[in-house]
């Protein structure tokens, strides 16, 4: 099989890194100027941790919002943690990076979006002879509309 280049779980790797930096970038030093993110991940993703309750309300995808209230916020290679104010109610939260389906700064029109094209095995009895079988697509990484995120205040 002839080798090629990857860019997809190039570019998958490097909006990931971005994120971990600019989280990193906050933890030590906290949010500048009017920055905030919207943090969309799938709750049902390996590795994340949250309250129960959370989960049972947020069966599928949760957004959260890093801005005016949240504290313990510690990243890792892997994702990051954080506590979060649910109505007056402290939760801590672990959110890995593969969890993450959108990561938007709306203070400057800034989004990645993280789509996961699964690719189903047509040989379900493993009998590909002429090769290591299908390789999975790497997830996509694209830029946000940042309209569905604005106050329409007309």
């Amino acid at each position: 099989m002839a080798r090629s280049i990857d860019y997809g779980t190039l570019m998958h790797q490097a909006m990931r890194g971005l994120m971990r930096k600019v989280l990193a970038d906050v933890a030590a030093r906290g949010l500048p100027g009017n920055h905030h993110f919207f943090i969309t991940f799938d709750t049902n993703a390996p590795g994340v941790r949250l309250a129960d309750w959370l989960h049972d309300r947020y069966p599928g995808d949760m957004t959260v919002v890093l801005q005016h209230w949240f504290t313990g916020l510690e990243v890792d290679d892997d994702g990051f943690a954080v506590t979060l104010n649910f109505g007056n109610r402290p939760e801590p939260l672990y959110i890995p990076f593969d969890a993450i389906r959108t990561f938007v700064d709306p203070s400057v029109e800034f989004g990645l979006r993280f789509e996961t094209h699964e690719v189903e095995d047509e040989d379900e009895d493993g009998g590909d002879e002429g090769g290591d079988g299908p390789e999975p697509s790497a997830p996509a990484a694209e830029v946000v509309r940042l309209d569905r995120f604005r106050k329409d205040n007309r």
